[in-house]
């Protein structure tokens, strides 16, 4: 049996707080990671969680047992179980907080980002959210993905921020990473590492292009209204992740009307 994922030391440069959220939509819950160069004063906080305090201490206690500070901290998106405490980390840690957007601090694809000999390369990977960032880790062949590549499972296109067009080509180019071998392991935002890249990007690609045959066969046989289908498609799935399903259906409803069959 796969031991139960508690977060902890995952490679030399990065360590995963597993936040006090667990439940159907965060699995575990969040993980926030803190990666640093090995032998360096200063790390990268990735999604520093919930507003909890205790969490947040835990992370601090982390960087501290290391005899480092924190220089910098990143959202890999929005969503408050990634981003919610971001203001209040900022203060705890007198560090910056950057994400996606247009600002002096805004990230954008491929700005690269050195803090303490720690090298990352931003890439803009939109479809779970239209903010979505992953943060490559170079000296591992290492991603960091927040939601758009999950520990296990599969991950929501959070419709209509999330769109399944943009997820599809974000996974793809995640795809050609793994086939030329920069990347081969990931660490998402929640659920454990996974060190085998390239067949879990296989999947997400098949099992959202297999869900979106369902959706399109569900409409043709003459399902009317997102819960009908939801009902008909995503019977396998608990019925409390139904309301994220429904978003996901959303999605591919939209990317039908888009993209019609040839």
């Amino acid at each position: 049996m796969t031991p139960a994922w508690v977060g902890g030391y995952v490679t030399s440069r990065a360590t995963c707080v597993l936040a006090p959220n667990p439940s159907a939509m965060t699995l575990e819950g969040t993980n926030t990671w803190v990666l640093m160069e090995p032998g360096s004063a200063h790390c990268v906080v990735v999604d520093p969680g919930p507003l909890d305090e205790q969490h947040l201490q835990r992370v601090l206690d982390v960087v501290a047992q290391r005899g480092a500070r924190v220089a910098l901290t990143l959202l890999t998106h929005g969503h408050p179980d990634h981003a919610e405490s971001a203001g209040r980390f900022g203060e705890l840690t007198d560090a910056p907080v950057r994400a996606i957007g247009a600002g002096h601090d805004g990230l954008g694809d491929g700005d690269r980002l050195s803090v303490g000999g720690l090298d990352l390369a931003v890439m803009a990977t939109p479809g779970h959210t239209g903010d979505s960032l992953s943060f490559l880790l170079a000296a591992e062949n290492a991603l960091l993905t927040g939601d758009t590549i999950l520990g296990h499972g599969t991950s929501v296109v959070a419709w209509p921020d999330g769109e399944l067009a943009a997820y599809l080509a974000s996974l793809q180019r995640i795809e050609a990473m793994t086939g030329s071998g920069e990347v081969t392991q990931i660490l998402p935002g929640h659920g454990p590492a996974v060190p085998g890249a390239a067949a879990v990007v296989r999947y997400y690609l098949d099992h959202r292009r297999e869900r979106l045959e369902q959706v399109r066969a569900a409409v043709a046989a003459g399902a009317a209204g997102v819960d009908a289908i939801v009902e008909r498609v995503y019977s396998d799935v608990p019925h409390e992740l139904w309301p994220a399903a429904g978003l996901s259906v959303r999605a591919q409803l939209d990317y039908l009307r888009t993209h019609p069959q040839p």
